[in-house]
């Protein structure tokens, strides 16, 4: 019997997608519950909207940390939303890092201007399909990504300013669905 095909990754930021920044007015706050996780650690954390845990979720997907917040988005982020524990992609250089890039590499990056996540990213999906969800996504990565990567991906920028919204949860939705295997 042949093994089902895996589902498609998707590899979610904090900064932005899940705690907006950046706005010249207030943010929402909200409480998960008289332990709030981090409150007092990191107030910004209170800008969590505790709906993208069952929304992210709901997603045909395989959910990964692709954050500077590293094992810490699973200590303070994921119990904020009703998320597990989930694997995370280690920084450029770390021993947790697949595909790292030398120092060369690194600096013809940062030269191109070519994100410090595409590159690991695109090494770590290893040809399957996979969503990057960001606020720092530009037209250069989505065209590493078109060369370097043989499958489907979505590079889905997230305005910083306003965080995921309805909107991206439409767009993110419709695209795992159709690379979803029932």
């Amino acid at each position: 019997m042949t093994p089902p095909a895996r589902l498609p990754l998707l590899f979610l930021d904090v900064d932005g997608p899940l705690i907006p920044f950046g706005a010249s007015r207030p943010y929402p706050t909200f409480e998960t519950g008289p332990e709030d996780p981090g409150a007092r650690e990191n107030p910004l954390l209170a800008r969590i909207n505790p709906q993208h845990g069952p929304r992210l979720t709901a997603l045909p997907c395989e959910l990964v940390w692709a954050t500077t917040w590293m094992e810490d988005a699973n200590t303070w982020v994921a119990p904020r939303i009703g998320l597990p524990p989930l694997p995370v992609v280690g920084l450029p250089g770390s021993s947790g890092a697949d595909g790292a890039a030398g120092y060369e590499e690194e600096e013809e990056d940062l030269r191109n201007g070519l994100h410090w996540k595409t590159r690991t990213l695109v090494a770590r999906a290893a040809g399957r399909p996979f969503v990057w969800v960001d606020d720092e996504i530009t037209g250069i990565d989505r065209s590493w990504v078109t060369v370097h990567h043989p499958g489907p991906a979505l590079l889905h920028r997230v305005e910083p300013r306003r965080g995921l919204r309805d909107s991206d949860y439409a767009v993110l939705d419709a695209w795992l669905r159709r690379r979803a295997v029932a």
